[in-house]
């Protein structure tokens, strides 16, 4: 089975190199491009790929809001495979909470882009070496017991700038529920600004500035 793939980088050159080296792979066709999460959104949509390389630094809009836009109610089956120049967990987790199935630095070998690719194609998830370890002791430490799985979740989106229609879109739930996830989260935490909710946020390594 061949794989199809929507590369999305704004770096022309770093795009090319990309395209190149999946053309040498049998099972990997490169079906489109693009170089904003606008674009991507559209493309993803009309050319239906298997997997979306996403960088996580677009001009339009950050990789996480770029993500959830992508894999939120009207958006698509696509796996999505993020693409990074940064290792910190906290982004990391950021990508993966927003629905990412793949996350690979840039500074990684491209033996593990592939790996990715096919990993997430056959409904695996993949996280390079570099920022696996990271990412396994986020976990093992935990996150604070008193909110919700859900309440996590809106959290760390309303933290990260994505806003309630898009949130709602991503969680599949209605957005006067975000907002009655967003005032109990102020409840319990005693916070009453987005501001404050991100201070929080970064402090428990939910997300990277």
């Amino acid at each position: 089975m061949t794989i199809s793939v929507l590369l999305v980088e704004d770096h022309r050159l770093v795009r090319e190199a990309l395209r190149d080296t999946l053309a040498k792979q049998p099972d990997i066709k490169v079906v489109g491009e693009a170089d904003d999460a606008g674009t991507a959104l559209e493309r993803a949509r009309s050319l239906g790929p298997d997997v979306v390389i996403l960088d996580d630094s677009l001009p339009d809009m950050n990789g996480i809001e770029a993500v959830a836009k992508l894999k939120g109610r009207d958006g698509v089956k696509a796996k999505i495979a993020a693409l990074s120049a940064h290792a910190d967990r906290r982004l990391v987790t950021g990508m993966l909470r927003a629905g990412a199935s793949a996350y690979v630095t840039k500074s990684s070998a491209m033996t593990e882009l592939l790996e990715a690719i096919r990993a997430v194609a056959a409904g695996q998830s993949y996280l390079c070496r570099e920022v696996a370890g990271s990412v396994v002791t986020t976990v093992l430490d935990g996150e604070p017991s008193h909110l919700s799985q859900r309440e996590h979740e809106v959290l760390g989106l309303v933290a990260t700038g994505v806003r309630s229609p898009a949130i709602a879109s991503q969680l599949h739930i209605a957005v006067g529920t975000v907002e009655a996830h967003r005032r109990n989260i102020m409840r319990k935490l005693e916070l009453h600004t987005v501001a404050e909710l991100t201070r929080y946020a970064m402090r428990e390594g939910m997300f990277s500035p």
